[in-house]
């Protein structure tokens, strides 16, 4: 069976992401999809990161209605900060019935050679790339970018284009704004109750 591991912190999930993982789920040769919830990016700040188990039941919460979507806390119990390159031994070394594909935006593919190990989840595992608003491979052409568009373990996916950032949506609850049509009704509610990114 052939998994789609959409990596993030998700912080909150928001409909930018159910989206292309809707896409991946119905239009490609992926069976699942699962959110892969990540304690801590090595390459990015954790100041204003909601606790990881919080994250977690958002997702979960998110995605509970679609079959094809599953969420995964594997790398709560790896050591941090994650590596992908070490999450990907974990999975299949747990699932050998599995065939792990990554799923990436078209702005991560041009930093992807900075990923620890990257030539080896290129080569045993492979991704999955979607394309990002905020990045445009014509305005801006890389040499990396193309070389790695051509290897015969990416894929280009079209996917619909979703300019939302989680930064705009914390920035709205914090500001006391709506979110409404930005996250799940489920997730608003939680972050509501809750008080989460007050």
């Amino acid at each position: 069976m052939k998994i789609g591991l959409f990596f993030g912190s998700f912080n909150p999930i928001h409909i930018g992401h159910l989206a292309i993982a809707n896409t991946m789920a119905e239009n490609t040769d992926l069976k699942k999809v699962w959110f892969v919830v990540t304690p801590q990016n090595p390459l990015k700040p954790s100041k204003g990161l909601l606790h990881e188990f919080d994250r977690y039941d958002m997702v979960k919460s998110a995605i509970a209605d679609n079959s094809k979507f599953e969420v995964s806390d594997v790398e709560f119990h790896l050591p941090k900060p994650s590596y992908t390159i070490f999450t990907l031994a974990n999975l299949r070394e747990k699932h050998p019935d599995k065939e792990f594909k990554l799923i990436i935006g078209e702005d991560n593919l041009e930093n992807f050679t900075k990923w620890k190990n990257h030539q080896e989840i290129l080569n045993q595992f492979g991704l999955y790339v979607y394309p990002r608003p905020t990045y445009s491979s014509e305005a801006r052409p890389r040499v990396t970018n193309s070389l790695l568009k051509s290897h015969a373990n990416v894929r280009m996916i079209e996917a619909p284009l979703f300019d939302i950032s989680a930064t705009y949506i914390r920035q709205c609850v914090k500001n006391n704004k709506s979110i409404r049509y930005l996250v799940p009704e489920v997730v608003e509610q939680m972050i509501r109750t809750k008080g989460f990114y007050k």
